[in-house]
């Protein structure tokens, strides 16, 4: 799968439960809705304490990849573990929309209330597709599926890259600028949008068909958590293009 948190080759060998120690969506909900609710208030605290949140940006991506990857590696420790992934990447998220919000702007203050908009824009997103999901507007075939791996990867490959020439060329690409207005940088930040979305639609279909087959009840905070993934990038990606919104 696209999101690494939810790849299928690892989730196959999970063992199947017919009992009610077994995965449900509405269990999966409830867990998502915890770990949101942690998240948006480590997040709250750090936007509230500009200079500590700035200062906890990358402790609190560094610390939660390592979180991340001991959660794709140690399943059963989801319920333990993502809880605190939720906690550090709220802090770090809280330290990016300040430095958005205080330090980004250009003159004039047009980056004010980025941050709630990316916010609830983020939101209409993930209900919207949630609720094409359910009504079956939008099927998750394997055709779809391929495309969205195969797009997803292709990003990821693109900020390595993006990385590397940053660290031992002293440039990134000017599209990843958050200040580029232009019309070439703007469609690339949409292109990126649409591809983190649609790996909600993923992340949709893996959990009902957990539910379905009985996967064990530590799977529903596993669900919560690949949610999670997904939805920080999917922010981090819409704030990104806000910004380059009002720049032009």
């Amino acid at each position: 799968m696209a999101n690494p948190a939810l790849a299928q080759s690892q989730l196959s060998k999970l063992e199947i439960v017919s009992n009610e120690n077994a995965m449900t969506i509405n269990g999966t909900v409830n867990k998502t809705i915890i770990s949101l609710s942690i998240l948006l208030i480590a997040a709250s605290f750090t936007f509230a304490n500009p200079v500590l949140g700035i200062n906890l940006i990358w402790p609190g991506f560094i610390l939660g990849f390592i979180v991340a990857m001991v959660t794709v590696f140690k399943k059963e420790w989801a319920p333990i573990t993502v809880p605190i992934y939720a906690v550090l990447e709220g802090l770090a998220l809280g330290g990016i929309s300040v430095v958005y919000e205080k330090f980004l702007q250009p003159e004039g203050g047009e980056f004010d209330g980025i941050a709630i908009q990316a916010m609830g824009l983020t939101a209409c997103i993930l209900f919207g597709l949630l609720f094409a999901y359910r009504s079956k507007m939008i099927v998750v075939t394997q055709k779809l599926r391929s495309i969205i791996v195969t797009a997803t990867i292709g990003i990821f490959l693109f900020f390595i890259l993006n990385i590397i020439m940053s660290l031992f060329f002293g440039s990134a690409f000017s599209s990843m600028n958050p200040l580029n207005g232009s019309i070439t940088s703007i469609a690339i930040s949409v292109f990126i949008v649409g591809i983190a979305a649609f790996n909600l639609l993923l992340d949709f279909d893996l959990i009902e068909k957990g539910a379905e087959k009985g996967w064990p009840k530590y799977m529903e905070w596993y669900g919560a958590f690949g949610l999670l993934v997904t939805l920080v990038w999917l922010y981090l990606e819409v704030l990104r293009l806000l910004a380059k919104l009002r720049s032009r």
